[in-house]
């Protein structure tokens, strides 16, 4: 049999569902303000994983995926700094790692407007599943404290209980989400036309236009003049928006450079 390149897992059942439809969120800037794995990668950190100069990196990549949106390189150099710390960490250990992210940095983070859609969606008997390039585990506890029916997500290579530091197929991110869509559907026999997506990135352009009803939210240059394009129905839950917000957005990355240099800090202890 061969292995999953996503695993689809099932958090909450829906009462009452709606025949054939769904709708399918994105995670980073769509849910949530930032990406999902800087804080797994600034936990990680914390607990002394890495040094300083990996995680000032990491901040400087969050950085600028809340100012810009979405860059590929950025995504590959993240998930494969990931992959490499990650070797020799058993699952279990990334689970509880999981749950600690979303109580301490992830919780704050979502935003009030995308959980409500999701949520309406819920009462109207939809099925709402997270698809994401974000590890499975992380995907997963979100899915469940948010109450959702489940969650895709990028997987980790396991042996003897351990990651490897390999993935299982690839990152779950651009066209392979629509792929991984297309296959939940035929299982569930969803009507794909029925159905929403949800997403602030163009490199989600694949899932959006799978469905009949594509949703852009807190969407980059690219995605925002194609929804317009295309008359999809745009979302923007960012604070003051732009120009207004980049000296915010420059403070926060400064302090969560601040912030890691301290933890640092405190891991080493004082110099003598």
């Amino acid at each position: 049999m061969p292995e999953e390149k996503y695993v689809a897992v099932v958090t909450k059942p829906v009462a009452a569902p709606q025949p054939g439809e769904a709708a399918f969120f994105d995670v980073d800037n769509t849910l949530m303000r930032g990406a999902s794995l800087f804080h797994v990668a600034r936990k990680m950190h914390q607990r002394g994983a890495f040094t300083l100069a990996q995680a000032a990196g990491f901040a400087w990549k969050q950085f600028k995926f809340v100012a810009r949106g979405e860059n590929m390189d950025d995504v590959h150099a993240v998930r494969d700094s990931a992959l490499t710390l990650a070797a020799g960490i058993t699952v279990e250990d990334v689970k509880a790692l999981g749950e600690e992210v979303y109580d301490e940095m992830i919780a704050s983070r979502i935003w009030p407007g995308a959980k409500a859609l999701a949520q309406q969606h819920l009462r109207v008997g939809r099925r709402v599943w997270l698809v994401t390039a974000t590890p499975i585990e992380v995907a997963t506890v979100i899915a469940t404290r948010l109450g959702l029916t489940g969650a895709l997500g990028t997987v980790g290579e396991v042996s003897d209980g351990m990651y490897t530091g390999r993935l299982v197929g690839d990152i779950l991110h651009g066209s392979a989400k629509a792929v991984a869509v297309q296959e939940i559907a035929d299982a569930e026999d969803l009507d794909l036309k029925r159905c929403w997506a949800y997403s602030d990135s163009y490199n989600d352009i694949p899932l959006l236009t799978l469905v009949g009803h594509p949703v852009a939210i807190n969407p980059d240059a690219r995605l925002r003049r194609h929804a317009r394009d295309h008359n999809w129905p745009v979302y923007d839950f960012r604070a003051g928006r732009r120009a207004a917000t980049l000296g915010l957005k420059a403070a926060t990355a400064g302090g969560a450079v601040y912030g890691l240099w301290k933890g640092f800090a405190r891991i080493r202890g004082p110099r003598v």
